[in-house]
């Protein structure tokens, strides 16, 4: 029988890192870290080495198409699936950022959102039954949500909405931000909180996806982490790494046949509301 792993995207350090720690303590199965920079991969693995834990490396920068597919073919060939998902990779322009609100918004969606289904919809092929994925978003999706037109909230909240809508819709946003008309459109003025927006949504279009395709128990949710002690929030999170992997290590280590949650976007490890 093949070795159950798990994967966490973007693990080098921040929330990332203290999800695979709590994952090689937990999770019955190979871990794998990832990272753009190998040098700093390797380094995190030693870290943790230090800890009696043993995580696997492997490269992954999932705004570059190539190195999902390095990544998928090495989990094929390796493990012939996955078992735990964890996408946690993303950016955050800092509050003092003088980059302008269209680069802002490119960048950030392109990361945030777009990469982040480029390597769900790369890897998704290998989920077993069973297979948990942990989005990992943001509480800043709920805020930016109720900052949304009407219009824009109700397609964001609604149960018909397609991913290739949605796509259409992030994209949108960063045409309206080059065009200086965002704010007329309907949306909010934050680059971060649109494309976690993007990643709450995703989400639960793709459990809905997975049901309709009828696989077997694969559960995905979206998650916030909380406010963490990270280089992202430039470290006035008031929790640790460790604590913020809580929740979405619930996600990925919920038990067989669980009802919720599911599909769902979660805080502080319970479902909180995705609605207008």
């Amino acid at each position: 029988m093949a070795t159950k792993v798990a994967v966490v995207t973007g693990s080098n350090k921040g929330v990332g890192f203290g999800i695979v720690r709590a994952l090689c303590k937990n999770f019955k199965g190979d871990v794998i870290l990832t990272a753009r920079n190998p040098e700093l991969g390797q380094a995190a693995v030693q870290e943790l080495g230090k800890e009696g834990l043993h995580p696997k490396f492997h490269q992954l920068d999932i705004t570059d198409h190539a190195s999902i597919i390095a990544l998928r073919d090495f989990l094929q060939n390796t493990y012939q699936g996955i078992d735990v998902l964890v996408n946690n990779a993303g950016i955050a322009y800092k509050a003092a950022s003088t980059a302008p609100f269209s680069e802002q918004a490119e960048v950030s969606l392109k990361t945030n959102y777009f990469a982040t289904l480029d390597a769900c919809e790369v890897l998704f092929p290998l989920l077993r039954p069973h297979a948990r994925v942990s989005n990992v978003s943001s509480m800043v999706s709920q805020f930016a949500l109720a900052k949304c037109s009407d219009a824009w909230k109700a397609r964001f909240v609604s149960t018909d909405i397609t991913m290739d809508e949605l796509s259409d819709i992030m994209n949108k946003f960063i045409q309206a931000t080059k065009n200086g008309t965002h704010k007329e459109e309907g949306f909010p003025e934050t680059a971060y909180g649109v494309s976690k927006i993007g990643v709450t949504v995703m989400s639960l279009i793709q459990q809905r996806e997975m049901d309709k395709k009828g696989a077997d128990d694969i559960v995905i949710n979206a998650c916030c982490p909380g406010y963490v002690d990270t280089d992202m929030t430039s470290h006035k999170g008031k929790l640790t790494i460790d604590e913020g992997a809580e929740t979405p290590v619930f996600l990925a280590m919920l038990p067989p046949g669980v009802k919720e949650p599911r599909g769902q976007f979660v805080r502080e490890k319970a479902v909180a509301d995705w609605k207008m």
